[in-house]
């Protein structure tokens, strides 16, 4: 993933990054951001947000003036992304969490698609459920979506589906009950992030090891 965002940043190329949720997608993307502060743009797409919503996210990451116009917005981002291209820096805009794009959003990203092309990289995250919605308004035949998918069909990738055995996450852990319940109950590496890290933490502040019966007591759920 990190690969394919270096790929959008240097050649001012579009990719779609398709993954299952909770495998470390906007982890990734955040420390790409942070890596790249001054020419990188993450915008996170809301389950409600309109095109205006998005268009406006985008000009608030870029410190720009909203306007009532969707097109005006639009000139004004590639505007100032063709400008900072000048000057010698990467833009790169990020849309995080795409799937909730509806049509007139995905038919504006080919709009700035254009605009953006050669310019800077863009670059849209999703799961697979973005590429469903695509595929029903092809079959539709929505109005601008075969030319979006036109042109993002060759910047599509797909990462590698959740090992599930977390083998290279647990290989220093000792208690084999514990391995045993993390792969259980984990569903995707955002959930063993989230159970792991603070029990680490934890672990190392009392000076004990790290164990089920520990994990169990900092999580302090009876379901679990």
């Amino acid at each position: 993933m990190l690969e394919t965002l270096q790929e959008s940043r240097e050649y001012s190329l579009t990719h779609v990054i398709i993954g299952q949720t909770g495998c470390g997608k906007t982890f990734t993307t955040d420390l790409f951001k942070n890596k790249f502060p001054v020419d990188t743009y993450k915008i996170t797409v809301g389950s409600n947000d309109t095109i205006g919503d998005l268009l406006d996210k985008t000009l608030d990451e870029l410190k720009l003036p909203s306007s009532k116009s969707k097109s005006k917005k639009i000139t004004a981002i590639a505007n100032v992304l063709q400008e900072k291209q000048y000057r010698g820096e990467y833009p790169t805009i990020i849309f995080d969490e795409c799937e909730y794009m509806k049509q007139p959003a995905l038919c504006s990203m080919k709009e700035l698609y254009d605009g953006l092309v050669g310019y800077a990289g863009l670059v849209m995250i999703g799961t697979d459920q973005l590429l469903d919605n695509l595929d029903t308004m092809r079959n539709k035949n929505r109005a601008g979506i075969p030319q979006f998918y036109r042109r993002i069909k060759f910047g599509i990738r797909e990462l590698n589906p959740i090992n599930r055995s977390y083998d290279e996450f647990l290989e220093d852990i000792e208690d084999k009950e514990l391995k045993k319940w993390l792969k259980t109950n984990c569903e995707n590496y955002g959930e063993l992030h989230d159970v792991l890290v603070p029990a680490m933490r934890e672990a190392e502040r009392l000076g004990e090891p790290l164990t089920l019966k520990l994990v169990r007591k900092i999580l302090g759920n009876p379901r679990i």
